[in-house]
């Protein structure tokens, strides 16, 4: 199913779009990920739509059999990517768990803004951008994943989000499809 409309209050989330997680090896080429949610984030703009920008910039506590330790990050590794063009009037949330909802007053900042619906970029398609989906399924907000504006280190795990897991949660579209939705709107 592709995207079919976006609420009046919808705002962009994009996900850990940063300089040192876009360095990682990625399925699909990070920089037109990057210039995808970019577009989407002046489309989010030039309407007046909330723009949240996340980064990470440590992980969870507890064991894991495949954690990351991200403890000492070198300089400017949290940094958000330059072509995100971060305005004054985004909201940054740094996180340190997956999902941004968690521990970061993303849900009560969304709700007082009277936002319905959330539309998804970043990386990585099966960690951070899967878990933030879920977790706004869970507070009620509508989803939409821009499926050209997120990647992940894996094929398997990108092609499993976004074919079982992602339809469960909302809608999927392109950036172009979600801007023309945007543009579609009166003013």
């Amino acid at each position: 199913m592709t995207v079919s409309t976006l609420d009046p209050n919808t705002a962009l989330v994009v996900i850990d779009l940063q300089k040192g997680i876009v360095a990682y090896p990625t399925v699909h080429p990070a920089g037109q990920v990057v210039q995808h949610a970019a577009a989407l984030a002046e489309a989010f703009r030039r309407h007046g739509l909330p723009v949240v920008l996340v980064n990470v910039t440590g992980g969870a506590p507890g064991r894991a059999e495949q954690a990351r330790k991200l403890d000492a990050l070198p300089a400017g590794w949290t940094d958000l990517v330059p072509e995100l063009r971060q305005q004054p009037q985004d909201h940054l949330v740094s996180k340190r768990t997956w999902g941004a909802f968690t521990g970061t007053g993303l849900d009560a900042y969304l709700k007082k803004l009277g936002v319905t619906q959330l539309v998804l970029a970043g990386v990585s398609t099966s960690i951070g951008v899967e878990s933030t989906a879920r977790q706004a399924h869970e507070h009620g907000f509508n989803v939409t994943l821009a499926l050209d504006a997120m990647t992940d280190t894996s094929a398997e795990a990108h092609d499993n989000s976004v074919a079982r897991i992602f339809p469960r949660l909302g809608e999927t579209g392109s950036s172009q499809e979600i801007i023309a939705l945007l543009d579609s709107r009166r003013p």
